[in-house]
């Protein structure tokens, strides 16, 4: 489920607005230094870099695409 769909869906459980029901579940999370979860597409962009040639030497690595949420090294 999409954040904005999360978003309206607390905002009728909370009697708040959509803005007020984001920032809720922003908070929630811990925050998001990026402002914002990971979109599909940057996932995608990841995958689609590691099936590539040029990530030939990557090997047994885990990425954590999460806007910067928990913090890794």
């Amino acid at each position: 489920m999409r954040l904005s769909a999360w978003s309206t869906k607390l905002a009728s459980k909370q009697g708040t607005d959509f803005e007020g029901a984001r920032k809720t579940l922003m908070d929630s999370l811990g925050g998001i230094p990026i402002g914002r979860p990971a979109r599909p597409s940057e996932v995608a962009d990841l995958v689609a870099f590691l099936v590539s040639p040029r990530a030939a030497s990557i090997t047994g690595t885990e990425f954590v695409i999460d806007g910067g949420t928990v913090p890794t090294v």
